[in-house]
């Protein structure tokens, strides 16, 4: 190599401006560039550590607003659950009370039509009778017998004792 050639007086001259110069480049790197980097990296480092406290911090906040929320909506829901079977329940027993009265109401009108169909039946059978005993009077007149009219009404009363037992049994 040429520039190796320790022969040349010229070389030591260089070694030694080279060293100089490499002195003077470290001084000058050592005593101002390197501080003021090192500056930055360390502002750097502070401002990254400051930013994940901070994250860690906003992280704790929001855990625990998360936490809060779950509970505020787990209270809600209860109280939602409650409040609807609440009414429910209460739906139940209006219900139920209607219900009640209705078919109280519904027991009334079948007793009181069952005692008008009763007193329209008796009626009804007490005009079939007289009907019976006046059409039977008036058959047995065109026949040419006489009878009384009591014998004639105990005739059809019992006629028709023995048909409702008839049709009873």
């Amino acid at each position: 190599m040429p520039q190796l050639d320790f022969s040349n007086p010229l070389i030591i001259s260089q070694i030694i401006w080279l060293l100089i110069i490499f002195g003077l480049l470290y001084y000058v790197l050592a005593a101002y560039a390197l501080p003021r980097v090192e500056g930055v990296l360390d502002e750097r480092r502070r401002r990254i550590e400051g930013d994940l406290d901070a994250a860690r911090a906003a992280k704790a906040e929001a855990d625990a607003a998360m936490a809060a929320h779950r509970e505020a909506t787990a209270r809600a829901r209860a109280e939602a659950q409650a409040a609807i079977a609440s009414a429910l329940q209460q739906s139940q027993g209006e219900a139920q009370a209607r219900s009640d009265e209705l078919a109280a109401r519904l027991a009334r009108q079948v007793e009181e039509a069952d005692a008008r169909i009763a007193a329209a039946r008796d009626a009804a059978m007490g005009a079939i009778r007289q009907v019976a005993a006046d059409t039977t009077g008036a058959l047995v007149a065109r026949l040419g017998v006489t009878a009384r009219p009591e014998a004639v009404e105990a005739a059809v009363a019992n006629a028709l004792r023995t048909r409702g037992a008839a049709a009873q049994g």
